[in-house]
């Protein structure tokens, strides 16, 4: 048994409000809780995240560790070739 006025009150029916809707219900010390993002409107929920590659730095990583990128492929054969040319004409 909690003892009187030290706990806040309960309220296991307290609406979640995003832009003006209720959204969900759950369990809460305030009645109403006004919110701007939830995982129904939130980017990485629903699935519309989207990673931005600011100043490269995507691509500067995937050359400094090699890393599949297609640019980093096309480098690595044409540096193939040059030498494979070379042992033909020895030969």
């Amino acid at each position: 048994m909690p003892k009187a006025d030290l706990h806040p009150t309960w309220y296991p029916d307290a609406k979640v409000i995003c832009n003006g809707e209720v959204v969900m219900t759950t369990g809460s010390t305030s009645p109403e809780l006004h919110v701007d993002v939830w995982s129904g409107n939130h980017p990485f929920y629903t699935g519309t995240q989207k990673i931005l590659d600011t100043e490269g730095r995507v691509d500067r990583f995937m050359r400094k560790y090699g890393m599949g990128s297609a640019s980093g492929d096309a480098k690595a054969e044409a540096k193939k070739e040059p030498k494979a040319e070379a042992a033909a004409a020895e030969a």
